[in-house]
């Protein structure tokens, strides 16, 4: 199999796992962390050697030029080349020139982007899995809140049946011309 299908198998095959992960009001920093470990969760149930803050082929930019950068998640596979996973919220650019270092070195690289929607796409051989979430303003000075409810949002809930003989009360509504008290 080529690195190419490979790839694109794997994402599938993480998409998948990611669609049931849900979680409400989370900020930021514990959004990504979620996703991370469920990354880790999925390339464990691989039977992959699994490694966090693995270090990547790309050098720090200067004065640390003498490091390296980190991946969010590495994984070493004995039937393939190693898969290197990035979880970001924005696109960077930083992250796609990282993930096609990793590519050029031979490993698969997944890009798992989540935010509120309009995902850019990376150019190849970087394969990207999606994780829709909504947002919205957190209390005074705690920034943003993330919610994810795959399918749509919640199922609606369920209404209790009308009992036999029971009749509906027609209620009286204001008219504009009614005063108010």
């Amino acid at each position: 199999m080529n690195g190419g299908q490979d790839g694109e198998q794997l994402a599938a095959s993480l998409g998948r796992a990611l669609a049931g992960l849900t979680f409400v009001d989370l900020t930021t920093d514990a959004v990504t962390a979620r996703i991370i470990e469920s990354v880790l969760a999925w390339a464990g149930d691989q039977g992959w050697r699994v490694y966090r803050r693995a270090p990547s082929v790309v050098p720090l930019p200067p004065p640390l030029a003498h490091q390296h950068s980190v991946l969010d998640v590495a994984c070493a596979r004995p039937d393939g080349p190693p898969v290197v996973i990035e979880v970001d919220h924005t696109d960077r650019r930083r992250t796609w020139d990282k993930l096609a270092a990793e590519a050029a070195a031979g490993r698969v690289a997944i890009w798992v982007r989540w935010g509120p929607g309009r995902f850019g796409v990376p150019p190849a051989p970087i394969h990207q899995v999606t994780c829709e979430v909504s947002r919205r303003a957190g209390p005074a000075g705690a920034g943003r809140l993330h919610s994810r409810a795959p399918g749509g949002g919640l199922p609606p809930p369920a209404h209790s049946e009308r009992g036999a003989g029971s009749t509906a009360v027609l209620l009286p509504l204001p008219s504009l011309d009614d005063q108010t008290p």
